[in-house]
Order: structure tokens, then C-alpha cells, then sequence
């Protein structure tokens, strides 16, 4: 392996940077037993701070459909329009460019196409020239727009279906169950993890079910969660018998927020609920009352005003609340830093000296996570894994995240050892560690 000052592209190359390295090393051998001994007690130290984010995105989905069916997930294809194209092939560019993702997605076509109804909702709402034909091609784009939100819904539902119902599910589901408790295991007199996600799928809320991960988030409610903007310190504590005073935390328990909505939320009355909708359904469309144009799959129209807007305002403030103080840790999987809104909440954390950011990705496409670390200009507050091993999940896990298990016993093992003067041995192949 070479160190180098200056790489000219991360995309397609394996590279690292943890500890005190100044620049990312690209790695032109892996070695895999070497790597470990590096890179897996510093992500177990910077597990346990005092503050612990993850943040993922849809690397998360596209790693586990691959690991289930061997083939790409559903990905962001846009919506095919027969009116207003052109404009909103235009319009969609620019979103993407001002938002540093280079090409445009169907969240930049879905903002440009809200902007589009509201604007024309508001030129035909009195007669003027034309606005008879206006009105027509409006309610023509409405009905594509919502078709297309369905579409793209159930193309997601698709991708769960495959992961749960493949060859392959029980592998899948136990890497997604290790990648989990890898980070939940924390001690419960340590603050909660927090999970925020970019996803719209349930993968997550899946993977945590099968682990026994309980999940508080801002629905209240059994039968029709309703969403909450009065959020309280909820937390779930037990009493051990014969223990007098106060009662002690659970663990297993995690804060979760996704940031761009769900799959199941919807919004009727300016009242956001979470529907019941099977994992892996054949078919949003039954289980919605109103149809997908109440679904909240997407953010908010206005791009610099989309986390002003309910419900995103909520979400987002939880999100810097919780990454924006001393002593907190953030791990980033699978997210391209293709989102101006979350990478600016991420770059005023790291104005912290003691925080840390800590990417894990398969690839940087575009080098938008090399343009955002050179940016930031705080290298020494941020650790990369980029490449395929790294982003590999099962390469990930096997070898560099932290036993999936509150692990107090090789804890008191390595005091012991210390105590009797004998050299604690690093991880399960006998290194010595001095």
C-alpha cells in the first residue's frame, strides 16, 4: 500500500484513512488480517461516544437486494411525462446541479413537478388566455405524476419482496441483523443510538425486528400511528427484581428518523399517519385510501425551504440535534452526500472539535464525498473507508465493525491480563496488542 496526497479520483479504488493518518492511503494489495488490526479497534472506540449517529442511505437497500438476488435494487429512474417535459427536464437539471448531485433523480423531478402544479394551480385559477388547455394538460400531468409515484412505490416494494423471498433471504437477513447490533450494542447508561435514513423502503425497520431492536420514533399509536410534533424524552427502562430506586435502561432501544419519509407514511387533513402496509406488498395502491398523491416518499417542493416544511422540519431538527454536540460520533453508509440540506447540518457538526464523521462507502460517484471531505477542510475529524471491500456489507462486517454485543467480558479479560502483566491478545487470531 502507497500513502498518497493527492488522489485523483476515489471512485473505483479501495482507500482508508482512520487514526492519525494525514491522507487517505489507497490500497493497491488488500490484506484484510492487516487492515483489521488498524481499522477495527478505532471504530470500536469511536462506537463508544458519548454521542452515536448512523446515517444511511441507499447504499444500505442496494447492498442487501445485491446480497439477495444478485442484481441492482430499484435505484431513482424518473417519472416519463407526455406534458410539460421539456420543462421539467430542465428545471430537474438545475435542481441536481445546485444540489451537487450532477444528474438530476426523481427527487429533483418530483420538487420541480410540485413547484410546476402550484404555480399553474395559481395562473388558471382565474380565466385567462388559454387557460382552458392549461387546465387540461394539468390535470393530465396530476394523474401521470401520481401513476409515476406508484410506480416507483411499488418498484420499492418489489426490492423488499425480493430480499425476504429469495435463495439468498437468510443470509441477507443475517448480515442486515450483525450491520445493526453492531452499532446498537451500547451500553444502555450510554445515550441511544440514533439511526436517520434517506430510504423510503422498511429495510430497517425489518432488519431491527428480526435483531430484537426496538425502535422509538415521532408516531404515537398502535392501530393508526399518528406523527407527533411534541416529542418527549420517550425511553423504555425495566425494574430487576429486588432492586430498589430508579429503574434501568433497556438496551437495545434506538432513536430513528427517516428524513425523506416512508413507504407507509401519508398525510390527509395535515394529519401524517403510518398505514398499515405488509412488508414486501404486491400493490401500494390497495392499502392507500386516497391513492399515492397523499404518500410522503419524497421532500418537501422548494429546495431551500424543504426542511421549513412539516413534517421534514421535525426530522430535521432531530437530526442536527443530535449531530451537532461535543463528543458525538456520526457513521455514514451508503449515502452519495448528493443532499445539500443533510451535508450542511454534517459540516456544521464538524465545526466541533470533538466530533468525528466516519464514511463508508462502496463507491464516489461524481467524487462527491472526495468534493465534500476537501471542502470541509477537517481532515483530521474524519475517517473514510471508500471501495468495494469496504462497502462490501459482509466484508464489512467480517472484518472491521465491532463484535455485534455489548462485549464486557473481553473488557474485563484485557484488565486482567493487564493487572498479571501479560499482553492483552487483539481480536480472535492471537495479535499481540502493546
Amino acid at each position: 500500500m502507497s500513502e498518497e496526497s493527492n488522489i485523483a479520483s476515489w471512485n473505483g479504488c479501495n482507500l482508508y484513512k482512520v487514526r492519525d493518518q494525514r491522507q487517505p492511503v489507497k490500497l493497491e494489495e488488500l490484506d484484510a488480517e492487516k487492515l483489521r488490526s488498524e481499522i477495527e479497534p478505532w471504530l470500536t472506540a469511536l462506537f463508544q461516544s458519548e454521542h452515536l449517529s448512523l446515517l444511511l442511505g441507499g447504499g444500505i437497500s442496494s447492498a442487501l437486494h445485491w446480497m439477495a438476488k444478485n442484481e441492482a435494487g430499484a435505484g431513482m429512474a424518473q417519472i416519463p411525462f407526455s406534458v410539460f417535459k421539456d420543462q421539467i427536464e430542465k428545471a430537474s437539471k438545475e435542481s441536481a446541479l445546485k444540489s451537487g448531485r450532477g444528474e438530476p433523480n426523481i427527487e429533483d423531478q418530483i420538487r420541480v413537478c410540485n413547484e410546476l402544479i402550484k404555480g399553474l394551480g395559481i395562473y388558471v385559477s382565474e380565466d385567462v388566455y388559454g387557460c382552458k388547455k392549461i387546465r387540461k394538460n394539468l390535470a393530465k400531468f396530476e394523474n401521470e405524476l401520481e401513476d409515476g409515484l406508484a410506480d416507483f412505490a411499488n418498484l420499492i416494494l418489489k426490492c423488499e419482496h425480493n430480499i425476504i423471498h429469495s435463495d439468498n433471504a437468510e443470509k441477507a437477513a443475517e448480515c442486515l441483523m450483525s450491520f445493526l447490533i453492531s452499532f446498537a450494542s451500547r451500553s444502555a447508561t450510554r445515550e441511544r443510538l440514533n439511526i436517520f435514513t434517506t430510504n423510503y423502503d422498511r429495510i430497517i425497520e425489518y432488519g431491527s425486528e428480526l435483531a430484537g431492536i426496538r425502535l422509538i420514533d415521532r408516531f404515537v399509536g398502535s392501530v393508526n400511528p399518528v406523527f407527533r410534533s411534541s416529542r418527549m424524552e420517550v425511553d423504555m427502562h425495566y425494574n430487576p427484581p429486588g432492586i430498589r430506586g430508579e429503574p434501568r435502561y433497556l438496551e437495545g432501544v434506538v432513536q430513528y428518523s427517516k428524513l425523506h419519509g416512508s413507504l407507509d407514511w401519508s398525510v390527509k387533513d395535515d394529519v401524517v399517519r403510518r398505514y398499515a402496509l405488509p412488508y414486501g406488498a404486491n400493490d401500494i395502491g390497495k392499502y392507500l385510501e386516497d391513492g399515492c398523491k397523499n404518500l410522503l416518499i419524497y421532500p418537501n417542493a422548494a429546495k431551500d425551504k424543504e426542511t421549513s416544511e412539516y413534517p421534514y422540519v421535525e426530522l430535521f431538527r432531530d437530526f442536527a440535534a443530535s449531530v451537532c454536540r461535543a463528543n458525538s460520533t456520526v457513521v455514514v453508509y451508503g449515502y452519495s452526500f448528493g443532499d445539500d440540506h443533510i451535508n450542511r447540518v454534517i459540516a456544521d457538526m464538524l465545526t466541533i472539535p470533538s466530533t468525528h464523521l466516519v464514511i463508508i462507502s462502496f463507491d464516489d460517484q461524481g467524487d462527491r464525498i472526495k468534493n465534500f471531505y476537501e471542502r470541509v477542510k477537517r481532515p483530521a475529524q474524519i475517517s473514510l473507508l471508500i471501495g468495494g471491500h469496504f462497502g462490501d456489507l459482509k466484508s464489512l462486517i467480517d472484518n472491521y465493525l465491532p463484535k455485534p454485543a455489548i462485549d464486557r467480558t473481553t473488557i474485563k479479560m484485557a484488565d486482567l491480563l493487564k493487572a498479571r502483566g501479560i499482553a492483552a491478545p487483539h481480536g480472535e487470531h492471537g495479535q499481540e496488542e502493546s
